[in-house]
């Protein structure tokens, strides 16, 4: 409502003003000139009005005269204009944005209007009066007016340095790196804002925080300090991103908000303080000084040769001490001066020509020559001056020109605080010092030296302790003696004969409740060779196969009990053991759960080299290991298995000692081996029989390898499974062994549906919140929160959403924002953008997290938005066809934090003034248009996309104040189907078109049989009007909320 009575406010006075263009006045001819002095009373300037009138009636005297004195008879006369209206209530030069505009317009009607008019030092109050819909024809003079909104005015000359002037000293002192005292270039800067200041340092610290100007395009860094706490924080931080920091105020300033703490050596604060003479008087600098510069103006009567402790201010410069009111007495002189050189050359006077002549100008001020650029700026030379460390007053350190951008060194060996009497550089430290690197360096190498020495007295020790043990695994005593019920422990050795058995009676016995078989060592004191005591130290091997109780008579049981020894035997060669090398029978045993178990291995450096019926002739020739002899002496087992008689069983020899004999020799064609006849055997047992003999070649490399003999008694079981006659305990056999084989499928099937299941999850997860996140929240349950140095937010919402929910039933607003919202995530899948989250109209989006993509996300969000729009343009209400639907939007770019906030449903959040500056432009846009900040606009500038936007004016964004904002409106290479926004004329008749749309859908939808909603709820249908929207608009470029 405030907004509405400020535009109807202003409305009538732009309409008047419009008059004001190209007035003559009675008041600027026939050798009578009079200036009009607007007296607006600030708190934001101490000075009364009289003091203002002093100032001016004294310049008028010196005017006169001067006339005088050239004899020419001119009268020069000034109007003092109060502002006094009861509809403002003026508080300071924030709140003056309407009473510049209202005082001319008051001047204007009672016809003392003269040939110029010293007008506001407010920036608000002077871009009114100078916009491009209220331009006066008059030359407007201003002490003040700082803000950057006021540049390049046609008609504006400005007696105090602007914004403008100050935002190039930075842009050349930080690029500066020839200096004596300076020798690197700076590209990052903290800005330090404090919440109490003056008018000018309100708009000098805006300029500088402008992204839009050539100082801030050049920085690669760039922040915003606001309270006083964040200021004392960053000065101490050994993590900050910029050693220097500028603030506008005063030394008190600076002592108030940083107290007495201690700042780091390598920082520099700058300190703004143009209109303050204290630092030319004798007086001493406190301590906390030493680490800033101040720019400030020199006096008058000061110059480059005056030493500061020298300077003594004259008693006629007491009047003129203070920067404003010797800005009045310069622009009454400016006016004389002028009006003298056309009185001389007796040229028509015009405002044209009036303003012209206060372009381009020199001439003499109340103390001295003032100097007025092509825009009608004053030119200054900016003085910094440091705090001498010894003697602890301020000695200057450079001046600068602003009139040709030049600086000139007062001083090439100041005597600073910083290291070797030079400015730091901007950016902290990036490496430690080199007594930090050796530091570093020598305790790595005595910690490395430490556990060098660790690992070698370890061995030495484990060494020790394997010498002088008495080897056992088992102490004797815990050796117990078997039961006779527990006897059940059988080999797979075969004797017929038991005449002929000569084979040794296992002993066994019981430890830890487990049948165990002992075996007499030669070494029977326990002393091992060191090679003898790795092997005892190897793991057991543990590899159980189980069966039912049974017969061994069966065929298809004896190959399973072959493949499972193969089995066995091929995890042994595969392991750290690698050979057997005593694998026989006797060595393959199984106990009352038909459990085959493989033992004697591993000790082959132990006990001597065995010749038996066992071993492969190789060895037998020359005593040895290998894995191919392991294959011949399962080739014997084989044998005995299937046969069910002694070990090398033949027809031909009885005695194994000739047995031996003429395997060793190995003569003839077909060597000696024992009885395997394939004549009488069918056609499965043929492939058994084959295998078991290429186990006896003569030569090792024809011998199979384990794995080809586990695979090939697979392949061989799994023919007897197309059996139909078949008993119990084949049914029973076999299906043990199919689940034995199918197990590891059933598993990979089973994993397989795990996996599918968890990839489902996973999407849904990775719906609700970013992969990084969903990821870490997996594995460690928590998410550390990060900063982002800079990111892209858009917000939209839906124009008079609370209205169109008036007229909808719960259903139909929830197909509503479906609707659209299905249709903007569908856009966002194109982008590389992450939607944060949906409240009521509002949606939320951002790029360059929690993944930073450089300046692509100031890209991808614009290109996004004009999608969006696109889309909305052809976008119709189900339930109210023919309606337009507006939405607004708003895009800022900055720095944020982002993490997951709470346990149950956790969000993923974003913080920090970026996201309440992108709301802000959201709620200060308008219907159809992309607003977009300053910021934003600057890194699109920085990428290879052309995008079209247009300039907006300022906007004033609430907890930030004015910025110039934008309007984006596509891009160079695609066309885009935009919506075109509502007009002003449209948005002021919107009120009763819309109603009469919405009345006309209702009916529709009644008409077609829809459940429509009743009238009767709309509180306004009494009065025949329907509630939508209540904006608020202007032509003004400017936008105040």
């Amino acid at each position: 409502m405030k907004e509405l009575v400020l535009v109807l406010a202003v409305w009538p006075l732009f309409s008047s003003l419009q008059l004001l263009k190209k007035v003559a006045s009675n008041r600027c001819s026939n050798n009578s000139y009079v200036i009009n002095v607007m007296l607006m009373n600030y708190s934001d300037f101490p000075l009364s009005t009289d003091s203002l009138k002093l100032a001016v009636k004294q310049a008028l005297d010196r005017v006169q005269k001067e006339f005088q004195m050239t004899g020419e008879n001119v009268t020069v006369d000034a109007i003092f204009h109060p502002f006094t209206s009861s509809f403002y209530v003026s508080q300071a030069c924030r709140t003056s944005t309407c009473e510049g505009v209202e005082l001319i317009k008051t001047i204007y009607d009672s016809g003392t209007l003269g040939c110029a008019v010293i007008g506001p030092a407010c920036t608000y109050a002077t871009y009114q009066m100078v916009s491009l819909e209220t331009i006066l024809s008059l030359p407007l003079i201003s002490v003040g007016s700082f803000g950057l909104s006021c540049d390049y005015k046609e008609n504006l000359t400005r007696l105090l340095t602007p914004a403008r002037k100050l935002n190039q000293f930075f842009y050349h002192f930080w690029r500066h790196s020839g200096l004596p005292f300076k020798t690197t270039t700076w590209e990052s800067v903290y800005i330090y804002k404090r919440t109490e200041t003056s008018e000018a340092c309100l708009w000098y610290m805006n300029a500088l925080d402008a992204g839009i100007t050539e100082f801030s395009e050049k920085l690669k860094f760039k922040d915003i300090l606001r309270t006083p706490e964040l200021l004392k924080k960053t000065v101490k931080n050994p993590n900050r991103k910029s050693n220097v920091i500028i603030m506008c105020g005063s030394p008190e300033d600076i002592g108030s908000d940083l107290g007495t703490e201690k700042v780091d050596n390598d920082i520099v604060i700058i300190l703004i303080d143009l209109f303050n003479n204290v630092y030319f008087k004798k007086n001493t600098s406190a301590d906390y000084m030493h680490n800033v510069l101040v720019l400030t103006l020199p006096p008058a009567n000061y110059s480059y040769n005056t030493v500061i402790r020298d300077y003594i201010e004259m008693e006629d410069n007491i009047l003129m001490e203070d920067d404003f009111l010797a800005g009045y007495f310069n622009a009454v002189l400016l006016f004389g001066y002028s009006v003298k050189k056309f009185v001389v050359s007796q040229s028509p006077m015009s405002p044209f020509n009036l303003i012209h002549e206060f372009r381009n100008t020199t001439f003499e001020g109340v103390v001295g020559p003032v100097t007025l650029d092509e825009f009608g700026d004053i030119d200054t030379n900016l003085t910094v001056l440091y705090t001498s460390q010894t003697a602890n007053y301020f000695k200057p350190l450079l001046y600068f020109n602003t009139q040709s951008n030049d600086t000139c060194e007062a001083t090439n060996s100041p005597d600073f605080i910083w290291k070797n009497h030079k400015l730091p550089s901007d950016t902290p430290g990036t490496g430690p010092h080199i007594l930090t690197i050796a530091v570093f360096t020598l305790t790595g190498i005595v910690i490395l030296v430490l556990i060098i020495s660790l690992l070698i007295l370890r061995k030495y020790r484990r060494d020790n302790e394997r010498r002088w043990k008495k080897w056992s695994h088992i102490p004797p005593e815990e050796i117990l003696p078997l039961e006779t019920s527990e006897t059940s422990q059988i080999s797979l050795k075969i004797d017929e004969d038991k005449r002929r058995d000569t084979t040794q009676r296992l002993r066994q016995g019981k430890y830890d409740k487990k049948v165990v078989i002992l075996k007499d060592l030669k070494n029977s004191d326990g002393n091992f060779s060191e090679k003898q005591k790795i092997e005892l130290n190897k793991d057991v091997l543990n590899d159980k196969i189980s069966y039912p109780d049974g017969t061994f008579m069966d065929w298809e049981f004896k190959i399973s009990v072959m493949y499972d020894i193969a089995k066995g035997m091929s995890y042994l060669h595969s392991s750290k053991t690698e050979v057997h090398g005593r694998l026989k029978s006797t060595n393959c045993v199984v106990d009352n759960r038909m459990v085959v178990k493989i033992t004697d291995f591993g000790c082959n450096s132990i006990l001597p080299p065995r010749k038996d019926l066992w071993t492969a002739p190789e060895h037998l020739r020359h005593a040895d290991v290998s894995q191919k002899g392991d294959v011949y002496g399962y080739g014997i087992i084989a044998q005995e298995i299937i046969l069910r008689r002694e070990t090398f069983y033949t027809k031909h020899c009885w005695d194994n000692r000739e047995k031996l004999y003429r395997v060793e020799r190995g003569e003839g064609v077909k060597p000696f081996r024992p009885d395997l006849t394939l004549e009488t055997v069918g056609e499965k047992q043929m492939e058994v029989y084959t295998l078991v003999k290429s186990c006896w070649e003569e030569d090792p490399e024809k011998r199979p390898d384990f794995k080809k003999i586990e695979s090939t008694l697979a392949k061989i079981f799994s023919n007897f499974h197309g059996q139909t006659n078949e008993s119990y305990m084949d049914t029973l056999i076999r299906r043990l062994q199919l689940y034995s084989r199918n197990l590891e499928h059933l598993v990979e099937e089973r994993t397989e549906l795990y996996k599918a299941e968890r990839d489902r999850a996973d999407r849904l997860n990775f719906m609700l919140l970013p992969r990084p996140v969903v990821k870490s929240l997996k594995e460690t349950g928590l998410v550390e929160p990060e900063l982002f140095e800079e990111v892209t937010i858009y917000f939209s919402d839906i124009v008079g959403f609370t209205t169109l929910c008036k007229y909808s039933t719960p259903m139909e607003v929830v197909d509503m924002l479906n609707d659209i919202y299905k249709n903007f995530d569908h856009i966002l899948d194109h982008h590389d953008v992450y939607k944060v989250e949906t409240i009521g109209d509002a949606y939320m989006v951002v790029s360059g997290l929690p993944k930073r993509n450089g300046n692509r996300h100031a890209v991808d969000i614009s290109m996004m938005a004009l999608d969006i729009l696109s889309f909305m343009g052809s976008f119709e209400l189900r339930h109210l066809p023919g309606l337009p639907v507006w939405i607004r939007i708003g895009i800022h770019s900055g720095p944020c934090a982002a993490g997951v906030v709470g346990i149950k449903m956790p969000r993923y959040c974003l913080f920090g003034d970026t996201v309440n500056t992108a709301s802000r432009m959201e709620s200060t846009g308008l219907p159809l248009r992309i607003h977009v900040s300053g910021s934003t606009i600057n890194i699109l500038k920085r990428t290879d996309c052309q995008f079209q936007y247009e300039e907006r004016g300022e906007t004033y964004l609430k907890g930030r104040g004015t910025e110039i904002t934008y309007w984006l409106t596509g891009t160079e290479d695609k066309k885009y189907n935009l919506p075109t926004p509502p007009s002003v004329e449209n948005q002021q008749r919107l009120h009763d078109d819309l109603a009469e749309m919405i009345t006309n859908s209702l009916q529709k939808r009644e008409n077609e049989g829809s459940k429509a909603q009743e009238l009767s709820r709309v509180g306004s249908q009494r009065s025949g009007t329907l509630e939508y929207l209540q904006l608020v608009s202007t032509e003004n470029f400017t936008t105040y909320v």
